[in-house]
C-alpha cells in the first residue's frame, strides 16, 4: 500500500500534542458562538417594532445552524453494476429556536408572517414570492482578541457566514404548558425554507464565487 503521506515515513515523534495544538486555528470554532440576522417581510407592517423585532433576533435565537451541502446522485445501471453521476442539488430547510419573551413579539411576527402567506379563516395570502420572501444570514463568531498588554479588543470577529436566499416560514412549533414545568423559560422552533444559500469570508466575498447576488 502506498504510503498516505509525502515524503516517505513518518516519524511518531512529528505528530505529537504540539504538533497537533498548532494545527488548530485560533482554539477551533465554537458552537455557541453565533448570531442570526433575521429580516420580516414590509408588508406585515411591523413599522418602528419591526426594527425592534429582527434586532431582538439577534440576542433570542438560541440555537440554529451552519447548512449543510446535498447535491442527490443518479444511479445508472450498467451490466450488473450502477454508474453515478452527480444529480440535483437540494437545500433543506433552515431551522431556529427561539427563546420566547414575555412580550411574545417574536412569536408574533413569525405568526402574522405565515398569515400573510396563508389566512387562517378563507385560505387567500400573498401570492407573490418577491413580497413574502426574504434572506437571512447566520454569522459563525469567534473570540475578541486580547492585546499585549491584557486588554480585550471589543471588536467580535466573523469568521464566516452564511447568506440564506429567498427564505419564509412554514413551521412554528408548539409550545407547550404545564404544572409540572418549573425553572425553564419558553423556547419554539421555526423552520425556514430556503431557495438557495452563498457562504461568505471574513470580507463578506462569496467563496464559492457566486458574485454579487440580486436582492431575492
Amino acid at each position: 500500500m502506498a504510503n498516505q503521506f509525502t515524503g516517505g515515513p513518518v516519524s511518531p515523534g512529528s505528530r505529537t500534542l504540539n504538533d497537533f495544538k498548532n494545527r488548530i486555528s485560533g482554539g477551533g470554532a465554537r458552537p455557541n458562538l453565533f448570531e442570526c440576522e433575521i429580516t420580516f417581510p414590509d408588508a406585515l407592517n411591523l413599522g418602528t417594532a419591526g426594527a425592534n423585532v429582527e434586532d431582538t433576533t439577534r440576542f433570542l435565537i438560541k440555537a440554529a445552524s451552519l447548512p449543510g451541502s446535498t447535491i442527490n446522485v443518479i444511479d445508472i445501471p450498467f451490466r450488473g453494476r450502477n454508474l453515478k453521476i452527480a444529480g440535483d442539488r437540494t437545500f433543506d430547510p433552515w431551522t431556529i429556536t427561539v427563546i420566547n419573551d414575555t412580550d411574545f413579539k417574536i412569536r408574533n411576527a413569525f405568526e402574522k408572517w405565515m398569515n400573510y402567506m396563508n389566512k387562517h379563516e378563507d385560505n387567500s395570502g400573498e401570492l407573490d414570492p418577491a413580497n413574502y420572501q426574504r434572506n437571512m444570514k447566520v454569522y459563525q463568531l469567534g473570540k475578541a482578541e486580547i492585546n499585549g498588554n491584557l486588554t480585550t479588543n471589543n471588536q467580535i470577529k466573523v469568521l464566516k457566514q452564511y447568506e440564506f436566499y429567498g427564505t419564509f416560514p412554514t413551521s412554528i412549533s408548539a409550545i407547550d404548558l404545564s404544572y409540572d414545568q418549573a425553572d425553564t423559560i419558553e423556547e419554539f422552533t421555526v423552520d425556514l425554507q430556503v431557495q438557495w444559500w452563498d457562504a461568505l469570508d471574513t470580507n463578506n466575498v462569496s467563496i464559492l464565487g457566486s458574485g454579487d447576488e440580486e436582492e431575492f
